[in-house]
């Protein structure tokens, strides 16, 4: 099980959830970037965080996907998973 959301972890659900593609290495470069810059919307936002709390089987904190930047999410979500260790 994983401990840590990876900016690579968040860009393959970005595509498969939301048919965003960006590469790990940009999303890393630009993690302070608005996701809307990226073309993520906030239903697509939704979705990530869904998939995220069915595969790692952690509930997410609701505001989650008010995250405006993919460090936003990473920290929420690093925290919610650091936490169950």
């Amino acid at each position: 099980m994983h401990t840590e959301l990876s900016y690579a972890e968040l860009a393959s659900l970005m595509e498969r959830r939301a048919g965003v593609i960006v590469s790990p290495a940009d999303l890393e470069l630009q993690s302070d970037t608005p996701f809307a810059d990226f073309g993520l919307d906030s239903l697509g936002l939704l979705g990530i965080v869904g998939a995220l709390e069915n595969e790692h089987g952690a509930t997410i904190p609701a505001d989650a996907d008010a995250c405006r930047t993919p460090r936003e999410l990473l920290d929420v979500v690093n925290d919610v998973l650091k936490a169950r260790t």
